[in-house]
């Protein structure tokens, strides 16, 4: 038994042209890549957050650039692949893009380094389709530190996340350190997201959930998505079978979680064990975790039915 659909909360697919050294690459599409228009499975609807990750030793005009070269391809390769894929802003753009049996694309940012400490580009984002900004990569940038440094929020970090609460851009929490998770839970005011991300008790790497954390965003109706990432999943990345991301769902259900489970592969962005490693053996995932005692509407829940809701009620 497949899902209905997939909602994918991230993914690095879109910046692998860098990788390449061709910004022309069409990354969408291309079969070197993990997760490509053609490797979707037909028979499931599939929304994809596409993320223009800026690696952090890009910093002002290099981020600049680099952004909107990646932006620049999103816009080209969704064009390009109009019979197929749809840009995407809202619920019911993704919802036609499903009906007219097409991928729901949306456009995110990973790191804020993208705004170079000026406020007005959380607009211009948004004018570009941005919905979505993960705050921080590993490192410390103008807005607050990644999980490699151990500052907390800037004054311009905390203007910043109330700039894109107003423009209407989800916070986006993988990555951010343990004090800029804490500093943030006292300014920020609407549900935000973690994108990426598993939990800690069950896999210790500090850029997992803790339990508290995820207190927190259960009660902020926020939504969180499993990351494929060896290292994330397990201790020392040692990959066994699909038990290892169940341990994360049944903690997640464990701490009221139901509710706020999606799914965040990090494809082309992370070493992905076998179970997990293409969109077919993503879909695959739903019938194990029904043949584990998991109701369907827990699974659905996960695969796409939270994602659909929080962006309804969000986007």
């Amino acid at each position: 038994m497949e899902p209905y659909a997939i909602v994918d909360l991230h993914c690095d697919t879109l910046t692998r042209w860098k990788k390449a050294g061709d910004e022309n690459l069409d990354t969408l599409e291309d079969p070197q890549q993990v997760l490509s228009l053609s490797a979707l499975p037909e028979s499931v609807k599939w929304a994809q957050f596409y993320a223009i990750y800026v690696p952090d030793p890009l910093r002002g005009p290099e981020a600049a650039d680099f952004y909107e070269i990646s932006r620049r391809s999103f816009v080209r390769q969704t064009e390009k692949f109009s019979d197929r894929i749809a840009p995407c802003e809202t619920a019911a753009h993704m919802e036609a893009a499903w009906e007219a049996g097409k991928t729901a694309a949306f456009l995110t940012v990973e790191n804020g380094s993208v705004l170079l400490g000026d406020l007005s580009r959380v607009g211009l984002l948004r004018r570009h389709g941005v919905r979505c900004m993960t705050l921080t990569w590993n490192m410390e940038n103008e807005i607050a530190s990644g999980h490699d440094s151990d500052h907390g929020f800037s004054p311009f970090g905390r203007e910043a996340v109330g700039e894109m609460e107003r423009e209407g851009i989800l916070v986006d929490v993988s990555h951010l350190n343990d004090r800029g998770f804490e500093e943030l839970m006292a300014f920020v005011k609407k549900p935000f997201v973690a994108s990426h991300s598993n939990a800690r008790s069950i896999c210790s790497h500090r850029r997992n959930l803790t339990d508290d954390m995820i207190r927190e965003m259960v009660k902020r109706n926020c939504l969180v998505g499993l990351n494929y990432c060896k290292s994330f999943l397990a201790e020392g990345g040692v990959e066994t079978g699909p038990e290892q991301i169940l341990a994360h769902i049944q903690h997640f259900i464990k701490l009221g979680g139901e509710k706020i489970l999606a799914l965040g592969s990090d494809f082309d962005g992370a070493p992905l064990p076998d179970y997990l490693s293409s969109p077919t053996k993503v879909a695959r995932l739903y019938d194990y975790l029904l043949a584990q005692g998991l109701p369907r509407s827990l699974a659905d829940g996960i695969f796409f039915e939270n994602a659909r809701r929080f962006f309804a009620e969000n986007l």
